[in-house]
């Protein structure tokens, strides 16, 4: 009779056991389930001063408000300059810069500031509309692109940029700028 309650106890603390291992195991799985979740889950920054409205940045991609106010404050940096703060422009838009795309940006900004040093041409661009694709992250900005020598306006021109963007987790970087040769009207 003692070996049968001794053999009773035996299996209801084996019972016990199993049980305690296999929630045990159970929650060591819900852990490196719930660490592998917080690793691959989109980052998201709420950028609130310098909208209207609360602006989200996700690392699932970027939205078509954000890429639009980058773009305007691009085009501004980008498209207006001076003589006097050549370095200071050529430095902003290296900033702005993708990694793989600076070594050529920075090749032919040289070239502008070459060729514009000690002169008197002034440029300013006014933005009549502007159009974003989120989804191939590119933009294009139409406006009237002033060329100014000395204190003469020489030129007035309607022009169109396209900006062309690499985005990697939170960070939206400038790959590439040009004139659009063919004048389109926005949509």
């Amino acid at each position: 009779m003692d070996n049968a309650l001794a053999h009773l106890a035996a299996q209801r603390v084996l019972r016990q056991r199993n049980a305690l291992a296999l929630t045990s195991l159970m929650l060591a799985l819900l852990a490196i389930g719930a660490a592998s979740a917080a690793l691959n889950r989109d980052r998201e920054v709420i950028l609130q001063p310098i909208a209207h409205s609360p602006l989200t940045l996700s690392s699932a991609g970027v939205s078509k408000e954000y890429l639009e106010l980058v773009t305007r404050d691009a085009a501004q940096l980008v498209l207006n300059r001076s003589p006097e703060t050549l370095d200071y422009w050529m430095n902003a838009i290296l900033a702005l810069a993708d990694e793989p795309a600076r070594g050529s940006l920075k090749r032919d900004l040289l070239k502008v500031v070459d060729e514009q040093q000690g002169s008197q041409i002034t440029q300013f661009f006014t933005i009549d509309w502007l159009r974003t694709d989120s989804e191939a992250l590119t933009s294009e900005v139409g406006g009237v692109l002033h060329t100014v020598a000395g204190s003469k306006e020489v030129t007035t021109e309607h022009r169109i940029f396209r900006f062309t963007w690499r985005y990697t987790g939170v960070s939206l970087r400038l790959a590439g700028f040009g004139m659009v040769e063919k004048q389109e009207t926005p949509e």
